[in-house]
Parts: structure tokens; C-alpha cells; sequence
């Protein structure tokens, strides 16, 4: 029940309060979103879930200086990829129900860009490296990705919501909002972390110290709705939010 879960679901209403007035005033760019995926990374070890956050470089023009979950656009080779297990029947549902062109194939790349996005700026492998190493990657990180001896793991992903950018904005994603729970870990590389490259320091955070440590406004969004997700445990078969903008301001729409 609503009243039950840790943060109350006024999210919508929230994000049009704070933002509505200032995207109303620039102009309709024409840019069209570019599909990407992001991961939340939870840690339920302790007696409070703690998320991973990245601090982005202040060089780069797309939020400079805040605090973001690892992630970036879906590419080609993403639907290439060799992966360990397969995403659970619901996540996969839920991700096909917001495609276009709705495949597994797609649902499945978009799993599959979240972990290289994660290991290209944390360093972090989410996957099993009790097969040995993927054969014939494609080229680039996954080969990298590969090359320590992982295959990515879809059976850990969980869908917790969506978000389109308004289209008054120069940059425009349509973002997939993905969780995995930090057992996934299969191994860790350094040096993906530091002042010159995107992500210039990690922190795990519990989510009330998340929300509090400079986040744009749909990160803190998605930081509660991954609250409320996990006071349910993470329930796969419970609706997906996907937050857009209409003509009088931001809705929640449920998937």
C-alpha cells in the first residue's frame, strides 16, 4: 500500500513544481532522446541499503559536478554481447513494453549497456566469472570487459523506472533506470576512477544521504522510487514508472 512505502509517490507534481516554469521558457530544441540506460548498484549488506553514486567531472557540459549512478547511451554492440543467464520474465516484460519495436534482443541491450557503462566509468564487472571468458566480443569495452574473465549477468537486473528529457532541452535521453544488488560484483578494476576521467570520485550512500548530496532532480526521483521498490522486495512484477513531460508540466505514467 501507498502509505506503507517510505516515500509518498507526488513525484510528478514534485518535478512540475521545481522545473516546470524554467523548461517552459526555453524553446523546442528538435532534438530527438537518445536511448540510454543507467544502474543502481545496492548494497543490502548492512542494516540500512546503501546505493553507489559517482561524482561526474565538472569539465563535462551534462551535469557537471553532480552526483549520477553509472550509465550512458545504448550502443551496437550491446546487442551482441555473450551474457551469463538471461533477464527474469517480468523485467523483460516491463522493458519490452516501453520499446518502440518491442524484442527481447532489445531488452535485452538495454540491460547490457547498463553493466558496460557501469564497468567503463567504475571499473565494476557485474556479472559471473565462473565461465571463463566471452568468446568474440565486440570491440571496444566489452572486448576489455571480457577480457578479465566475465560474462555479463542479466538475471540480477531489475527495471525500476523510466525518463524521457523534456523537449525544450539541447541533450535529450530516454533513460532506463536499472538496479542490481552488489552481490553481482564479480570483480573490480582500477583506475576507471579518478580527477580526468568522467566519474572523479565513488561513494556509497544510504539513500536519505544520496538524496542530500547534490543530485539533479530525476536522480532524486529515481532514488525513491528505488526506496519504495525495495520496501516492497523488489517485487519485478509490480508496475514501472516512466516519467515524461506533457503540456502542463511532468507525469507518472505506470508501464
Amino acid at each position: 500500500m501507498i502509505d506503507a512505502l517510505p516515500y509518498p509517490i507526488d513525484f510528478a507534481a514534485e518535478l512540475t513544481r521545481d522545473l516546470w516554469a524554467r523548461i517552459r521558457a526555453g524553446e523546442v530544441t528538435g532534438a530527438r532522446p537518445r536511448k540510454a540506460a543507467t544502474l543502481m548498484i545496492v548494497d543490502q549488506s548492512g542494516r540500512e541499503p546503501k546505493v553507489l553514486m559517482g561524482k561526474r567531472n565538472t569539465s563535462h557540459k551534462f551535469m557537471p559536478g553532480r552526483f549520477v549512478f553509472p550509465g550512458g547511451r545504448v550502443e551496437a554492440g550491446d546487442r551482441q554481447m555473450a551474457a551469463a543467464g538471461a533477464l527474469d520474465d517480468a523485467t523483460e516484460a516491463s522493458l519490452m513494453a516501453c520499446l518502440r519495436r518491442p524484442t527481447t534482443s532489445g531488452a535485452r541491450a538495454i540491460a547490457l549497456a547498463a553493466i558496460r557503462e557501469t564497468f567503463e566509468e567504475t571499473g565494476l564487472l557485474i556479472g559471473d566469472a565462473d565461465c571463463g571468458a566471452p568468446e568474440n566480443p565486440p570491440a571496444g569495452a566489452w572486448a576489455e570487459f571480457a577480457g578479465h574473465g566475465v560474462f555479463p549477468g542479466l538475471e540480477n537486473i531489475h527495471f525500476i523506472g523510466r525518463a524521457v528529457t523534456p523537449p525544450r532541452n539541447r541533450l535529450r535521453f530516454d533513460t532506463f533506470f536499472l538496479a542490481a544488488d552488489a552481490t553481482g560484483i564479480a570483480r573490480r578494476v582500477e583506475g576507471k576512477v579518478g580527477p580526468d576521467l568522467e566519474l572523479v570520485e565513488l561513494a556509497w550512500a544510504t539513500i536519505p544521504e544520496a538524496l542530500e548530496i547534490g543530485a539533479v532532480a530525476i536522480t532524486r526521483v529515481m532514488l525513491r522510487e528505488l526506496a519504495n521498490r525495495l520496501a516492497q522486495n523488489m517485487n519485478r512484477r509490480l508496475k514501472v514508472p516512466v516519467y515524461a513531460t506533457g503540456r502542463s508540466g511532468w507525469t507518472r505514467l505506470e508501464a
